[in-house]
């Protein structure tokens, strides 16, 4: 349902929000190997969350990104929005062009109840819960 790149940048930020600890930054090659992105891709969505604010841009020897808003109140919903934008939430589950609920896809009630949950989940989840679930052992972040 997202792009290459909206998971990449979910991915990412989780990422150094559970390791820059004290204001550490996080490499983009650390975060590229950790995570098995190819470091131009996430070079990309690194420059789009820089630029709206989502993530600081530390340069210098010990350069690299931390998290420039709260864990708290980041829900994973603005980075989907600032990515891939939000009208993935109206699109045809089979792509079609004029699929809605007066002309409907074959799946299009079943997949509507679908993009609705994951829209919610998005909403209501912040980048610190699903940290906490990660800390817990709950969740996975990191390949090994």
């Amino acid at each position: 349902m997202f792009s290459r790149s909206c998971e990449y940048a979910l991915q990412s930020i989780l990422y150094i929000t559970l390791h820059s600890k004290n204001g550490r930054a996080i490499g983009l090659k650390q975060i590229s190997e950790s995570q098995k992105v190819p470091l131009h891709f996430l070079g990309k969505v690194r420059q789009r969350l820089v630029k709206h604010k989502i993530l600081n841009s530390v340069k210098g020897p010990n350069g690299g990104f931390t998290l420039n808003v709260s864990a708290n109140r980041l829900r994973l919903i603005k980075v989907v929005e600032l990515i891939d934008g939000l009208d993935i939430f109206d699109r045809c589950g089979i792509g079609l062009k004029k699929c809605s609920d007066k002309t409907p896809c074959p799946i299009h009630f079943d997949f509507k109840v679908v993009k609705e949950k994951i829209r919610q989940v998005l909403t209501e989840k912040t980048l610190s819960e699903l940290c906490e679930d990660v800390s817990k052992g709950l969740s996975i972040v990191t390949y090994k």
